[in-house]
């Protein structure tokens, strides 16, 4: 299973269209364990990009702060499953706590 983590100065960034970075981690879920871990630029911002880009990569799942309606359909449109609400911790920690069924997760930080 690949993630995705939109992340700015080194955790995950509560405005996932502006990110600098995306972590892109690959993992085994039987495992729980990660398998490896990817830094990509992020691509400059433009509405609708994001969702056929990171699908491009190979994700299967976003995990983010926050993120508007439109990009939560879009990513869906993609194939790709949006878990919303996630603190800002190193990537690695973000999806190790996922696998192990620790994250907690909080309310969408987007309002748009």
């Amino acid at each position: 299973m690949r993630y995705a983590i939109p992340v700015s100065a080194g955790v995950l960034s509560p405005h996932f269209g502006h990110c600098e970075q995306f972590a892109l981690i690959d993992a085994d879920e039987n495992k729980k364990s990660i398998l490896k871990k990817e830094m990509v630029a992020a691509p400059p911002h433009q509405p609708g990009l994001l969702p056929p880009w990171l699908a491009g990569q190979g994700v299967q799942v976003v995990i983010a702060g926050g993120m508007g309606a439109n990009a939560i359909a879009l990513f869906q449109q993609n194939g790709i499953n949006v878990l919303l609400g996630a603190p800002s911790n190193t990537p690695e920690k973000v999806v190790s706590d996922y696998l192990q069924g620790m994250l907690v997760t909080g309310d969408n930080r987007c309002d748009h």
